[in-house]
Parts: C-alpha cells; structure tokens; sequence
C-alpha cells in the first residue's frame, strides 16, 4: 500500500488551519521560527487576529501554508510510512521538498520566505490568477491568446488557473461567460504566478537556490514529484532547476495526480489547509481514499485513517 501525500498551495488559508497541529511538540520548534518571517508575529495568533488581505498577502500566505504542511508532516512522521509519493500545488511543490526530506524544516520556511519575495519583486500591480472551469483546453488557450494572459496551472476535469493582468483577466471572465456554462473564480492572490510574467522571480529564485542544502535522495526514500511535469525528481541540481522554472511555467498538477496513480498510490492525505487536492482525487478516482488533514476532528483520527487504508 503506498501513500500519496499532497501539499496545498495558497488560497485556502483560514482562522483554524493550526488547529490540529499548533499545539503538538514535534512542530513546537516549527512555530517560532515561522514567527521570525512574519515580524515577530507567532503564526497560530496571525491567522486568528489577521484581516483575510492579510492572510492571503502572497508572502504570509506562502509561509503559512509551507508551515501548514510542515507542521502536519511533523506530527504524523510515525505513521507515514518510508517511500511515501509527495506531491505540491504551486507553492506546496516548495512545502513538498520539506516534507519529502529533501530540504530541513526550518531551510524550507526561509526558502519559501525568499521565493515570495523575488515573486514580490517581479510581480507587475494588478497581477493576479482567476479560476476556469468547463471550457476545453483549445478553448482557453485562444481567449489567453486573445486577452494576453497564460494558463498557470492544468487541473483535471477541464479545470485551468489562468494568470495575468487584472484588465486580461477581466476580460477572459467576460467572454467565457458568454460561452455559457462555465465556472469562474477570482482567486485571492497577488501575483500571476506559473506564468511568463514571472521569468524574472525564476531567475532570482534559482540564484537562491544555489546556497541551499539538500539531502539527495531523501532518507525516507521519498518520490517528490515536479509540478511542471509530474516526474519524480532524479537529482539534486535537476530538481532544484525545475523547482525555480516553476515560478514562471504551467504547473500540471492533472500530470502529478496521474504520476501517483501510476506509481501505486493507493490512498492520498493533503496536508492542507482546504480540501481542494483531496477533492481533486476524488473526482478522477472515487474509489482511492482521500483526505485532507481539515477533515479530521484530530491527530489521531488521522492516524486511524492511515493504519486502516495503508494495512499497518
């Protein structure tokens, strides 16, 4: 039986998104450090006392959803068993080398803190990403074509992350509609992130990338997937390439979910915060078991759920 576990991205931040795991002593060292990237502030009161601009402000959100996977990683270490698939969405692919092993804990909040920052700095004012559903993949392509926009990320079920301008945006939202049926969402984020847009971000990021440590492989012989095609990282300096181009190219999360699939995933845990990833298995695969952590009342509910569907 082999676990896939998956790593949110931004968007779903909320005010209970620690509530499992801001209290448990294996991230207790987790918590602090975040704290010294959101000036001073201990991530478990942000998240309760913040406005929602605050919390979705591109380098806190980062921050709290990278802690969020870490955090949960941390308190379940005893019951993920070794050769674990671990997959991220978007800024969750960062949160995913932690977790995978293949970055510290601690060495993953500063990088992601960084990334958010040369995104931060390429970032043109009005950029943002909007949601499509139902439309097909020829279809989006020629209103991005029209509208100077790019798809940022593939999901399945004819589901695309569109990034650019807000007037691009704007006006992509507009003409859809008129094609009746589909379903858009503007999304709370700053940035046209996984597109052209950010070519610059992706240099600057790789250049960080140069001083990180990695483990390579992994201890726990972890399979970290790359999020702009699904395949299993291969090497340190191949992985961490990639890891940086996605900043500014199309994520294919339907490509990682597949890679899973295909590589014996037989129950999936997203690690939150939302349930967006696990819902997204549900929908190709009804029936694998998938969660998300907010789905649970506690730990060790979660933990019951893994020795059932993993035969410990």
């Amino acid at each position: 039986m082999t676990l896939a576990i998956l790593c949110a991205g931004q968007g779903r931040q909320h005010r209970d998104m620690f509530a499992l795991t801001g209290d448990v002593p294996e991230a207790a060292h987790l918590f602090p450090h975040a704290a010294t990237l959101l000036g001073a502030s201990d991530p478990r009161a942000f998240v309760r006392s913040e406005t929602d601009e605050a919390l979705h402000r591109n380098r806190a959100g980062q921050i709290l959803c990278t802690l969020q996977a870490l955090a949960a990683s941390a308190a379940l270490a005893a019951s993920i068993p070794n050769g674990a698939i671990v997959a991220g969405y978007s800024v969750g692919e960062v949160a995913a080398w932690g977790v995978g092993g293949l970055f510290e804990p601690p060495d993953t909040l500063n990088i992601v803190a960084r990334r958010a920052e040369a995104m931060d700095a390429a970032t043109r004012a009005g950029d943002g990403l909007v949601f499509v559903r139902g439309l097909s993949r020829g279809d989006v392509d020629r209103l991005c074509e029209r509208y100077g926009a790019a798809i940022a990320i593939v999901n399945p079920g004819d589901a695309f992350v569109i990034g650019g301008s807000r007037e691009a945006l704007n006006g992509i939202a507009v003409a859809a509609r008129a094609m009746h049926g589909p379903r858009i969402v503007d999304l709370p984020v700053e940035v046209a992130s996984h597109t052209q847009r950010l070519a610059a971000a992706s240099a600057e990021f790789r250049d960080i990338l140069r001083s990180a440590c990695v483990e390579f492989p992994p201890a726990g012989g972890a399979r970290v997937l790359s999020g702009i095609d699904g395949a299993p990282i291969a090497s340190a300096e191949t992985g961490l390439d990639k890891l940086a181009a996605q900043i500014s190219q199309t994520v294919q999360w339907e490509s990682c979910l597949q890679a899973c699939l295909e590589a014996g995933a037989t129950a999936f845990l997203e690690l939150g915060p939302g349930h967006a990833l696990s819902a997204m298995v549900r929908g190709i695969r009804p029936d694998l078991p998938a969660h998300s952590l907010d789905d649970f009342r506690s730990l060790e509910g979660v933990r019951t759920w893994l020795s059932r569907h993993l035969g410990d």
